[in-house]
């Protein structure tokens, strides 16, 4: 059976209408005859949304209990049996609820795909596990519902839903896509216009990269060679002089002026027509590129202009930058030079841009080199001199008397000029031709191969071995250049090797990028394996399709020790390009190595620090474990007193002293203990749904009565949290806000929803911390301002945090308006937790106080 075929719409936000636009295709598609159904769309009660579900067949949806709660879920089965041509499936990273056949719903759609159901579906762009980092930077949320970016990049089909932040804004004014008790809240938080705009330009960045890769591969595999100018990609021609600098701003400039323009600068090393470049200035302006956006690239060609052409077209660039020629006007005879024969051979797909600056026309510094190897129209015309100008002298010479010494000599030096233009077999062609035709029209008896005088033997046998031994010498300087440019290359590839490690660049895949670049090949990849029988896994690739199953089937095996080997596709290396293989191979395992210990080095560091924030932790708390210890011991001392005779308000009051020193010992404690574990990352989370009301009001238990105010809604949705660490971070913010807060002001404790996540503020009156403090009150061990020592060690705060983060959640102090601190502890809410409970009017709050009775729930 053949595999469906996934379509999906991709968004940067909720509310853009990817659920809209996915049931218009399916309108589109019932229209012309395809059996499409309904598998899973969730409306979210957005009138024109749900409009659009009239008309479509829908499957049965299979419903789930769950602590006391049922939830609709997707019934694969059903949908299977039903075996439509077109399945709708929505919320593409949505989580199942437990019981259910796949823990997450892009799993349901391998199964529809795989029993050749074609599926349209729906995901936001902060949903993709690769960008959970990024996205949590932007907004401040940590997506824990993610689906694997390989699952979307496989998709046949992606289409951007977009929309300006301004429309999406308008749009959630005007309750298109939230409730009106949530839009004021929506707005001033995750849709605030910076986290649009940026969203909007991951979804637009991630989609534009898709559409590169498909182009890629599609001209990878129709062989396509001609230049697409889809999107303008500039290559830069370096030589390592100093105009290279000013080539790479006016490169830069031009792709400013293109959307999506690409900066790429290649130094070619080679061994004819440039320099040698000095690596200093090469490292100048790689950083110069990188600085810019750009990428660097150093390649491997004996031929500068093919080798430039093949890279621009290789990355389908659009233009080439090349700077006006460094030659003096004599060393014009050597050839047309770089710029001329690039901007002659590029076509008319491949713009060439020829700038100037100050070094031109002022010499190269060094002599043009003669060529690594003889070119095919050298060996031409060597030998066409070697063959046919014997013919063409004899000729001349058949008209005028010179005499057989001047013959010979006009010979020979026509057999040196085919050596120097054709090397060693033209020579000797020229050689044997041209002793034939001395022996037959200039040497006694004239007209015969014969010599009668042997004299004239040893003059044509010296012309013969002159004229080997010219040919031979100019052959092996040519030879001798060769190998002597072949080594300059390599050496300037090594000396790039030795220059990435002593910048300790750890990034395998950059650098089996370059190997790619550097041989030209289709991909690389790095494989290892534990043993010799053991299988073979990939530790990196790069380029398309690599070889990740056996070094063997790859085109270029190199192995790298007993268990590790890379394997190149796309050709195969001559053994002379082995040599600098076996470095980069070398340079990999180094990369592979260090990137391992780096993480060992991490991990050892955070048990260090774990065992200093024990050691400071134990010199910190000494006096704040004695005193309550002291006034305990005090008590205890004068209740088993037999001199004193103790009244009851006495006694009353040293066994208040004992129970309130006790309380701070276990306080301080429970606080130390905590901080430890999260030191030492033995935190572990049990995550479970739950009401915040059923945590909150026991977490006020160690405040005065009637010092804090709750407003927690019943139409809150549940969390996903550990209810024990929730409870601990909400008391220690709870203290803390009572114990800096005025007598006669309350501290207020309030929760509200946004989007997939709930918030929990705990408002106080306090004097407040200023910006440049916030971040330093979480650090363990700090007090802010003068408190004095007995008031705590500084760790209620960092134990607050740890707990948070711990839970996937976040928690950041704000000011107070009118004057205070507020703390924002934001956890995760469930996962398609209904908002409100069955049979609760939505949006009433429940105010209660510490000490009260938590409401009862309906």
């Amino acid at each position: 059976m053949a595999r469906g075929k996934l379509r999906i719409y991709l968004g940067a936000a909720p509310g853009v209408g990817k659920t809209y636009a996915m049931l218009s295709e399916a309108h589109r598609r019932v229209e012309r005859g395809t059996d499409c159904v309904v598998a899973f769309v969730e409306h979210h009660g957005r009138p024109r949304t749900e409009v659009m579900l009239h008309g479509l067949e829908q499957v049965a949806r299979k419903e789930l209990a769950y602590r006391d709660t049922v939830f609709a879920e997707m019934d694969v089965d059903a949908v299977l049996r039903r075996a439509p041509a077109v399945a709708l499936v929505d919320e593409l990273a949505h989580t199942n609820v437990p019981g259910s056949r796949n823990a997450k719903r892009w799993q349901d759609v391998e199964e529809l795909l795989a029993a050749g159901i074609d599926v349209v579906s729906t995901v936001n762009i902060q949903h993709l596990e690769s960008l959970g980092d990024v996205v949590e930077s932007i907004t401040g949320v940590r997506q824990r519902e993610t689906v694997p970016d390989e699952m979307v990049r496989r998709a046949d089909q992606i289409e951007l839903v977009d929309m300006s932040p301004q429309a999406l804004r308008r749009r959630m004014a005007h309750g298109n896509i939230y409730k009106p008790d949530k839009v004021d809240a929506a707005l001033s938080n995750y849709f605030r216009p910076g986290n649009l705009t940026a969203l909007r330009e991951l979804a637009l960045l991630w989609v534009a990269d898709r559409v590169d890769a498909y182009l890629t591969e599609y001209r990878s595999e129709h062989r396509v060679s001609a230049i697409w100018g889809s999107r303008e990609r500039i290559v830069v021609g370096l030589t390592g002089g100093p105009e290279g600098r000013t080539l790479i701003r006016r490169a830069a400039r031009l792709a400013e002026k293109g959307a999506g323009g690409e900066v790429m600068a290649v130094y070619i090393a080679r061994s004819d027509g440039l320099t040698s470049a000095s690596p200093k200035e090469l490292a100048v302006q790689r950083t110069l590129v990188e600085d810019l956006g750009g990428t660097f690239h150093h390649v491997v060609g004996d031929d500068i202009p093919s080798a430039l052409l093949d890279f621009s077209r290789g990355v389908n660039a659009t233009q080439i930058v090349l700077g006006s020629s460094r030659r003096k006007a004599w060393q014009y005879m050597f050839g047309p030079g770089v710029g001329a024969t690039v901007a002659r051979e590029s076509g008319p797909d491949l713009d060439v841009h020829i700038v100037t600056h100050e070094e031109v026309a002022k010499g190269r510094g060094l002599p043009v080199a003669r060529g690594a190897r003889l070119g095919r129209s050298r060996i031409i015309w060597g030998w066409l001199v070697g063959v046919a100008g014997p013919v063409v002298l004899a000729l001349l010479l058949n008209t005028v008397d010179l005499g057989l010494a001047n013959d010979m000599l006009l010979f020979l030096a026509l057999t040196v000029a085919a050596a120097l233009l054709g090397g060693l077999l033209p020579a000797l062609a020229s050689a044997a031709f041209g002793s034939l035709l001395l022996n037959y029209y200039y040497t006694p008896p004239l007209h015969r191969l014969t010599i009668a005088d042997p004299k004239n033997i040893i003059a044509i046998a010296i012309f013969v071995g002159v004229a080997v031994s010219v040919a031979s010498v100019v052959d092996l300087a040519a030879r001798r250049t060769h190998q002597a440019a072949r080594l300059r290359a390599e050496s300037e590839i090594l000396s790039f090797l030795a220059g990435s490690v002593l910048r300790g660049e750890t990034s395998l895949d950059a650098l089996l990028e370059r190997v790619r670049e550097t041989f030209g090949m289709e991909s690389v990849a790095l494989l290892e394996r534990e043993s010799d029988v053991a299988p073979w896994t990939c530790a990196g690739s790069v380029g398309v399709r690599p070889l990740v199953d056996r070094p063997e089937d790859a085109d270029v095996d190199m192995p790298v020790g007993d268990h590790m080997a890379l394997a190149l596709s796309g050709r195969v290396l001559p053994a002379s390009d082995r040599r600098v293989l076996a470095a980069f191979a070398a340079q990999a395992a180094v990369v592979l190595d260090r990137q391992r210990l780096q993480h060992e080095a991490d991990q050892a560091r955070t048990l260090a620090e774990g065992n200093s924030i024990r050691t400071a932790l134990l010199a910190a708390v000494s006096h704040d474990l004695r005193t309550p210890l002291a006034g305990i011991k005090a008590a205890v001392s004068s209740l088993r007193s037999d001199d004193v005779a103790w009244s009851e308000e006495d006694r009353a009051e040293l066994l208040e002293g004992i129970e309130d020193g006790a309380d701070r010992l276990d306080h301080l404690v429970g606080n130390l203990l905590d901080m430890s574990r999260l030191q030492t990352g033995t935190v572990t989370p049990l995550i479970r749904e739950i009401d915040l009301d059923e945590v909150v009001p026991m977490a006020l238990g160690g405040v005065p009565e009637d010092s804090v105010v709750l407003d927690i809604p019943e139409s809150l949705p549940m969390v996903a949290v550990d209810p024990g660490l929730l409870e601990r971070s909400v008391a220690n913010l709870v203290e803390n806000a009572v114990k800096y807060s005025p007598s006669d002001e309350s501290v207020l404790v309030a929760a509200s929803a946004l989007a997939n996540r709930v918030e929990l503020r705990v408002v106080d009156r306090g004097p407040g911390v200023p910006d440049e403090a916030k971040d330093r009150i979480f650090a363990p061990f700090q007090r802010y301002g003068d408190a004095p020592r007995g008031v705590g060690v500084g760790l209620g705060l960092a134990v607050a945090r740890g707990f948070a983060e711990a839970m996937g959640g976040t928690l950041n102090a704000e000011d107070t308006p009118g004057g205070g601190l507020t703390m924002v502890l934001t956890v995760g809410a469930a996962v398609d937790s209904p908002v409100g409970r069955p049979g609760c009017p939505a949006g009433r709050p429940g105010l209660a106080h510490a000490t009260a009775e938590r409401q009862t729930r309906c």
